[in-house]
């Protein structure tokens, strides 16, 4: 049976998912057969779940990019994998999910790094965004 879960809990299973990705090199279809095995109960067709999924996985090497020429003295093969993937996550949600203000996106990440990480992450995280969001000229919505 489908359970409808929140828009957070959606971000933290596509922040595992694509850490899972980066940690396995496996393809897309593999590993959603494999989230599909471990969590039936999840709606892995046409939700916010797996739009976020597809579309940050399918935009990884365009999100890297964009970090790696806007981002002074970091690029995203340097960081963490958590961070990494809460960074492409966040960042495709600002591009791609009109619907979600910047701002949203931008506290959902330092959630989703306090969650998976620290605080030290989750600053590290704040920063890169906020970078992002001025450098790309993104709005700051409330």
């Amino acid at each position: 049976m489908v359970q409808a879960i929140t828009r957070r809990q959606a971000r933290e299973v596509a922040v595992q998912f694509l850490y899972q990705v980066d940690i396995n090199k496996a393809g897309l279809v593999s590993n959603l057969d494999t989230l599909h095995e471990e969590r039936p109960e999840l709606d892995l067709r046409g939700s916010f779940l797996s739009d976020i999924i597809e579309g940050t996985y399918h935009k990884k090497h365009e999100l890297d990019q964009l970090v790696d020429d806007n981002i002074s003295n970091w690029k995203m093969e340097r960081m963490g994998k958590v961070e990494r993937n809460i960074i492409r996550l966040a960042l495709y949600e600002m591009l791609y999910e009109e619907e979600i203000p910047t701002a949203v996106s931008i506290d959902e990440a330092i959630e989703l790094a306090k969650s998976f990480s620290d605080q030290k992450a989750a600053k590290f995280v704040n920063g890169i965004l906020g970078k992002l969001a001025k450098k790309l000229d993104l709005k700051e919505e409330e």
